[in-house]
């Protein structure tokens, strides 16, 4: 049995306000063209299809269109919502659009039930855990003590009674217990939304969504695949890729991974004005076609710098300094307090502040006499 994995596609999703739909409606193209090369038997899509709760028109469009070509192809479709999404709205019509072998989770209520696909090895069940909270599962369950994430999982889990004489597959959206994370998730401080993955152990493969850097738990068993793209420069280094798994007989199972390849990369650029703005620096390069986060190094102000870089990396989404100035932040202090300070006194401390460095005499006399006209100006 052979399963695509996919998560978190956040469709119509803004990164530094560029809005990633054309992006997405890319890389949904090319994991088609991987599906078609692979011909599995399911598609598991595990939460975060949307980036809000209330997708966009052109967002909730382009998933349609997606699940359009998958069940043309006669694919099992398993999609749950994730902590993004709006659970009710996922399952609208779930019941409706069974028959087309697209299946989404509907709404929790403490039963879930699997869909069972058959192979050469016999029985795989198929389970759909939608993204729980805590007090979610408390309601299904009042007789029984849920005071964590760990709690309301294994409960769930529980009540799902998987049979451990076949296959069984879960695809869930939980942050599990040791998962590196990224910038552009949704965390819980202090890591209270954590699961310890000892709860999956009923499952001969977990499909989990809501980490976006592709990795395994403690074993390929328990696996994120990770988003299709980087939402952040923290994912710069990532290498995106769709996951592949392949159930032969109980508790034999071979996962791995093919690149995917964005439109438009996201990378980040460190140097001076003039060594990034040389043609040999971007020339041969995607540079100008990525989204780049570009910090300069010099210590002078270069001035209209996001206009003048723009103008070479046209999809820049964000602009930074590194030097001597911000390296050392300081502090004005002193046991005057600052209205006996004059302002000419006040003002060269702001400027060493700042710039980490006195002014120069040229400076001081143009701000002595930029202070007195503004003084004569007020009188």
């Amino acid at each position: 049995m052979k399963f695509i994995h996919l998560s978190d596609l956040h469709l119509g999703k803004r990164v530094n306000e560029f809005s990633m739909l054309e992006d997405q409606a890319y890389i949904l193209t090319e994991i088609i063209q991987i599906i078609d090369q692979e011909q599995p038997n399911a598609v598991l899509i595990a939460g975060d299809i949307y980036d809000k709760s209330v997708p966009s028109a052109e967002a909730v469009e382009l998933f349609d269109r997606f699940l359009v070509q998958l069940a043309k192809r006669k694919l099992q479709v398993f999609a749950i919502s994730g902590n993004h999404d709006s659970p009710e709205r996922i399952a609208f019509a779930s019941s409706l659009i069974d028959s087309s072998g697209v299946h989404l989770s509907p709404v929790y209520h403490g039963t879930v039930r699997p869909a069972v696909l058959t192979d050469q090895f016999g029985a795989v069940h198929i389970y759909m855990l939608p993204f729980v909270k805590p007090a979610l599962v408390r309601r299904q369950f009042p007789d029984r003590e849920i005071n964590s994430y760990t709690d309301a999982v294994a409960a769930a889990i529980e009540a799902m009674e998987p049979d451990p004489t076949v296959r069984n597959v879960l695809v869930a959206h939980q942050f599990v217990t040791g998962a590196a994370r990224s910038d552009s998730e949704e965390v819980s401080v202090g890591g209270l939304d954590n699961v310890d993955a000892c709860v999956f152990a009923p499952f001969d493969y977990v499909a989990l969504g809501h980490i976006h850097s592709p990795q395994n738990i403690g074993s390929e068993k328990l696996r994120y695949c990770g988003t299709p793209l980087k939402y952040s420069f923290s994912e710069a280094a990532h290498q995106k890729s769709v996951t592949v798994v392949e159930l032969g007989g109980k508790g034999e199972r071979s996962v791995r991974t093919l690149p995917l390849h964005p439109k438009h990369d996201m990378v980040e650029l460190k140097g001076t004005y003039e060594e990034l703005t040389s043609r040999a620096f971007y020339e041969g390069t995607t540079y100008r076609e990525d989204y780049v986060h570009i910090t300069l190094t010099d210590e002078d102000l270069i001035m209209n710098a996001q206009d003048r870089l723009r103008v070479i990396y046209k999809n820049m989404m964000k602009l930074d300094y590194d030097n001597t100035r911000t390296q050392h932040r300081q502090t004005i202090c002193g046991d005057e307090p600052v209205q006996d300070k004059d302002p000419n006194t006040l003002f060269a401390a702001f400027y060493q502040l700042q710039n980490n460095a006195p002014m120069s005499c040229q400076q001081a006399e143009y701000m002595r006499a930029a202070i007195a006209k503004i003084w004569e100006g007020d009188a």
